[in-house]
């Protein structure tokens, strides 16, 4: 599926190449780690930064450009009433996206950024919230 001259991001810690696929049916890189059946991808470099730096695992945090494959709708876990208009412009599909390259200078979020929203999501998970699908 060609997307014109948008981009769009992958943040994970999996070590990956251009022309790899990164599909459905693996274990999710975050919650409980169950078989995820969609994958996700922003095209917004802060969302896939996010996606990257909490993702579970000991890999290092990595920001992939992708081109999804097949068909996709805004991810409901960051849109609907948490982020009306999808703002982070964030999606998933459950076609596989095709990683063109790496995106190999970013900069993270602060330590304390980031400590505030994993905070947050132990808080989340203590309520039984397990917002990743």
């Amino acid at each position: 599926m060609m997307t014109g001259t948008r981009r769009f991001y992958h943040g994970t810690r999996a070590d990956l190449r251009p022309g790899d696929l990164i599909a459905a049916g693996y274990a999710s890189n975050y919650g409980q780690q169950k078989q995820a059946s969609w994958v996700y991808f922003a095209g917004t470099l802060d969302a896939a930064i996010w996606g990257a730096e909490l993702a579970q695992g000991e890999g290092r945090a990595r920001i992939y450009i992708v081109e999804p494959t097949g068909t996709f709708v805004d991810d409901p876990n960051l849109t609907d009433k948490k982020f009306p208009g999808n703002p982070t412009l964030s999606y998933r599909s459950q076609a596989p996206l095709c990683v063109i390259g790496e995106l190999a200078d970013w900069q993270g979020h602060s330590p304390e950024q980031l400590q505030h929203m994993k905070d947050h999501l132990v808080r989340l998970k203590e309520q039984g919230v397990e917002a990743i699908d």
